[in-house]
């Protein structure tokens, strides 16, 4: 019996209860509204002060029509995934130096997976 629990104690330890957090792509929604100031997400809809961000997720980074990208995202040349789309969501100018955005980044890991979700159901 020790042993088992040792055993699961390791395994605990050396994955995070954050890392098994089940991604919510409704919670991501909520999380958007803060998004939401700059960009909108309507298929078909206009830019904000931001790109609109309707199919983002597989999309190449500084390819919407009309918008003015910075030259630094531009010159990036990203596929937005979701690994690259949970790294820009974290910090967009440590990600790209340069680039327009002045959003500082979600702490928290749960909350950029989760709108990282929502970004992908929207087509």
């Amino acid at each position: 019996m020790l042993r088992k629990v040792s055993t699961a104690l390791a395994l605990l330890a050396a994955f995070p209860l954050a890392a098994h957090a089940a991604v919510d792509a409704k919670a991501g929604a909520e999380v958007f509204k803060r998004c939401a100031v700059c960009h909108t997400a309507q298929k078909g809809g206009g830019d904000g002060l931001g790109p609109n961000l309707s199919g983002v997720m597989g999309r190449k980074s500084a390819s919407r029509p009309g918008f003015a990208y910075s030259p630094a995202l531009k010159k990036s040349a990203l596929i937005w995934n979701e690994a690259n789309l949970t790294k820009w969501v974290a910090g967009p100018q440590r990600m790209v130096p340069g680039n327009k955005m002045m959003f500082p980044g979600l702490t928290s890991k749960k909350q950029q997976a989760d709108v990282v979700a929502y970004l992908g159901t929207l087509k």
